[in-house]
Formats: structure tokens, C-alpha cells, sequence
């Protein structure tokens, strides 16, 4: 995603003219986009978006789990008194 903003950032300031950025090459200031697509199919083909989702996923199921302890009151805080 940050690669993505980057090359947003690059192409606006190209298109605009702003000094630096309007004197760079069009490969210099495409190259982001090139990045991005090379991680994200990077990020595809060894499973670590999926490892991501799946800990995003358990950390909702360990939260979910804690506030329903804590509804029925038995959560280890209140077990510990």
C-alpha cells in the first residue's frame, strides 16, 4: 500500500511539473507501481497474505472470546479476586 501511495505522489507531481519530480524519467516515476505488483504477487505465491488473514482472524476470535468471559463474568481478572 505504500508503494501504491508512493507512486501516486510521483505521478501527481509529475503531471503538475513540480521541479525535481517533472525533470525524472517516466521509469523512475512508474517504479512503484512495478514494486507493488512484484509484492503483491510476491505476498501471493508464499502464503503470507493468507498467514496475515488468518492472524487477523485469531485475533478477533481472542478478543471476541474475552469479551464474552467478561459478560458472563468469568474472565481471568475476575477469577483471580
Amino acid at each position: 500500500m505504500l508503494l501504491m501511495a508512493v507512486g501516486v505522489v510521483l505521478l501527481l507531481l509529475k503531471l503538475v511539473g513540480v521541479a525535481p519530480v517533472s525533470e525524472w524519467s517516466w521509469l523512475w516515476v512508474l517504479a512503484p507501481f512495478g514494486l507493488a505488483v512484484l509484492w503483491w504477487a510476491w505476498a501471493d505465491s508464499s502464503g503470507y497474505t493468507q498467514k496475515k488473514a488468518m492472524q487477523r482472524m485469531d485475533q478477533r476470535k481472542e478478543a471476541r472470546r474475552e469479551r464474552s468471559l467478561e459478560a458472563l463474568g468469568q474472565s481471568e481478572k475476575q477469577r483471580r479476586k
